[in-house]
């Protein structure tokens, strides 16, 4: 049985977010353990996995130089380092070697997620697709699976090196479906000539949008395992499950949204998706249960789905065509950095004030959508219409 055109279209892509999403969610899933393991507590272990930005704010700023002299290749080999590299933090039982082992997986994750939206991007322009929403989905799937699977591993007692070890091998099988016959990603470099240099407001604007939904999404992704754990005294199982149910409520609400993309203007998504996701995130800080805080997740991810699909498209689609990647790629080195200091920020302030202060605060921090969504309309009404698609 062929596959349907858009996920056949969208194959290479959807491999490398559906990988990316395994790792993470196996992390997600396992850090409790992990946390056992380095004897450490919350504010330590924010601490030792701030090491991971680093490195992958810098492999994101070299990612559209690393892919133009990769070409074809360029999606398949980060995939591949990506894979390898979360076989390191379950074998770093120090607190010296597990932020190297970090550092490693924050800047192969920073240069695969830099190479798979642009890669999105161009086969969108190309096919005249909407897959930014099946291509996320394909993320939460995978991240829901993997913790799902590790919350069943770490039930049987495995350890975290064997459990990440497994899911780092899943990871590689999925790299390989990234190999396609031309995989090259147009307009990584600037003109030599310095044309096409100016990208606007837009990827700024769309990439500080991403950096919320990116904090919040995936530092409640992170110590959603450890809330229902410790503040509400869930059982290992029941802690893997969080990070589950946002992975995959956010998953079917990425496929729902492909077709909500083409009926709902984008800024409208984009404003409503942030006051669910903000409620959601309420409904979690007030759990009592860990029931409760299922239902907060779930509703946290119903809304968090639409915000960052939504607003990658809006930076690709406005851009010129020579400047389309960069401009993805601009937006995506601003907006993880949300999706590497938002599970340390939660982790300081959930040291000091109790996790569910750290998931109040990431309700508040949704708000700022209301406010960056006018913003983007109004800078992309500003540009030349010859610019605009």
């Amino acid at each position: 049985m062929s596959l349907p055109f858009p996920l056949r279209a969208a194959r290479p892509a959807v491999a490398a977010f559906a990988a990316m999403g395994m790792v993470w969610g196996s992390f997600a899933a396992v850090l409790p353990d992990l946390k056992s393991m380095l004897g450490v507590d919350e504010a330590q272990l924010g601490l030792l996995i701030l090491f991971t930005p680093i490195a992958g704010v810098t492999a994101m700023l070299l990612a559209p130089r690393i892919g133009a002299r990769l070409g074809r290749v360029a999606l398949p080999v980060a995939t591949c380092l990506m894979a390898l590299a979360f076989l390191l933090p379950g074998q770093a039982a120090s607190v010296v070697l597990f932020p190297l082992a970090m550092v490693c997986c924050g800047a192969a994750t920073g240069l695969t997620d830099v190479l798979m939206n642009a890669r999105t991007v161009q086969i969108e322009h190309e096919r005249g697709l909407h897959l930014m929403n099946l291509s996320h989905a394909a993320y939460s799937f995978g991240y829901a699976g993997a913790a799902v699977a590790t919350g069943a591993m770490r039930g049987m007692a495995w350890p975290p090196g064997l459990v990440m070890g497994v899911v780092a091998g899943a990871a590689l099988a999925m790299a390989l479906l990234t190999v396609e016959r031309d995989g090259r990603i147009d307009g990584l470099r600037a003109p030599a000539d310095g044309s096409g240099g100016g990208l606007g407001l837009v990827p700024l604007i769309g990439g500080a949008m991403v950096l919320v939904a990116f904090l919040t999404e995936n530092a409640a992704e992170n110590w959603s395992a450890l809330h229902i754990e410790k503040t509400l005294g869930g059982s290992p199982e029941q802690g893997s499950m969080g990070p589950a149910a946002i992975a995959l409520t956010m998953g079917f609400a990425r496929l729902a949204g492909q077709g909500l993309a083409g009926r709902v203007g984008p800024f409208r998504l984009l404003k409503g998706g942030a006051l669910v996701a903000a409620a959601g995130a309420l409904i979690a800080a007030l759990a009592q249960s860990p029931a409760m805080a299922y239902a907060g997740f779930v509703v946290m991810g119903v809304g968090a789905s639409v915000i960052s699909p939504t607003a990658f498209s809006l930076v690709g689609r406005l851009g010129p065509d020579e400047a389309r990647a960069r401009a993805v790629a601009r937006a995506t080195l601003l907006g993880y950095f949300g999706y590497f200091f938002g599970p340390p920020m939660l982790g300081f302030i959930a040291g000091a004030f109790g996790l569910r202060s750290a998931f109040v605060f990431a309700a508040v921090l949704l708000m700022a959508i209301l406010v960056l969504a006018p913003m983007m309309a109004a800078a992309a009404g500003r540009r030349p219409q010859a610019q605009r698609a």
